[in-house]
């Protein structure tokens, strides 16, 4: 589809074209019905753009009669250019869907950027294999294993502040385990492939598990009132329900300090974990900062003694 094919159409031709490549591109597939339901628009004209969008960009869908659905075509190459963030934007909270053009903001400001992005072919192979509840054949590349030649079963995208992971069961280890997307290479959705029950995230216990977590102001920090402002303390606490799985992130995100003894110093632990115990079993709680484990703990207090 070239610039002046894209300049006849209207703009909310545009935008459910759009529409159609990232469902295609990133779940795998769109039915009528699809722009039906999010545009409003009759069944006919939602034909039409189908059949637009197949005739703009030959060989990126292809109707598939079994499950009468268009799906993703042998030979796709992307007709928009969706920046990262708003693909994203798309995935995780549903917006963000029509055509990616740069809009004029009603207010000034500024955002900080990411330093990072993931390859949007690499997840759109991720967030297929996870519409599609498929295994996914990745080479992984890990500082402390090297590259590796995996098996994974994708569940959902993660995002810890800084990069995005997908979370998935892992064959080779066994264990469910965070995968960081930039480090995935030449990804391949197994299709029709069995997932396994101990497979699936309802026995990822990291997943299921819901952790309440207690912050306060730091007991070493000056103003306590202002962090009780910054933060909409209630009470002077910020009780928080985290996934088991995301509790380590976002802790460390927000330089909470996890310390039993509230131990940390520097102007950017402004928070402190009351309980400690609390993330107890938690598998990434030794990337809050300050925590230490009750053996850890433990194994100090004999030192000192």
């Amino acid at each position: 589809m070239s610039n002046d094919q894209l300049t006849d159409l209207t703009q909310p031709q545009r935008d459910r074209l759009a529409f159609v490549e990232l469902r295609v591109r990133f779940i795998g597939e769109i039915r009528r019905q699809d722009l039906v339901t999010r545009f409003g628009i009759q069944s006919a004209a939602a034909s039409r753009d189908l059949a637009m969008y197949k005739d703009f960009a030959p060989g990126n869908i292809d109707y598939d009669s079994k499950g009468k659905s268009y799906v993703l075509g042998p030979d796709f190459r992307p007709v928009f250019d969706s920046p990262p963030d708003r693909v994203l934007s798309w995935l995780t909270q549903g917006f963000g869907d029509g055509e990616p053009v740069r809009l004029k903001a009603w207010i000034a400001s500024e955002t900080p950027s990411r330093l990072t992005q993931p390859n949007l072919d690499v997840l759109a192979s991720v967030t297929r294999a996870i519409h599609q509840e498929s295994p996914l054949a990745i080479e992984y590349h890990s500082i402390t294993s090297g590259r590796t030649d995996r098996e994974i079963v994708p569940f959902a995208l993660l995002d810890n502040g800084s990069r995005w992971h997908v979370r998935a069961f892992d064959r080779k280890s066994q264990e469910f385990r965070d995968f960081v997307i930039t480090r995935i290479k030449n990804p391949v959705v197994i299709k029709g492939a069995q997932v396994q029950p101990h497979e699936r995230s309802d026995q990822d216990i990291q997943w299921t598990r819901i952790v309440e977590l207690e912050l306060v102001p730091h007991p070493d920090q000056p103003r306590p009132e202002i962090t009780e402002m910054d933060y909409s303390m209630q009470d002077g606490v910020l009780r928080m329900k985290l996934r088991a799985a995301t509790a380590g992130y976002i802790l460390r995100k927000w330089s909470v300090d996890c310390s039993p003894d509230h131990s940390l110093r520097g102007h950017e632990f402004r928070l402190w974990l009351k309980d400690s115990l609390a993330l107890y079993g938690v598998k990434n709680a030794l990337l809050a900062p300050g925590y230490r484990s009750p053996d850890q703990a433990k194994g100090e207090q004999q030192r000192d003694l």
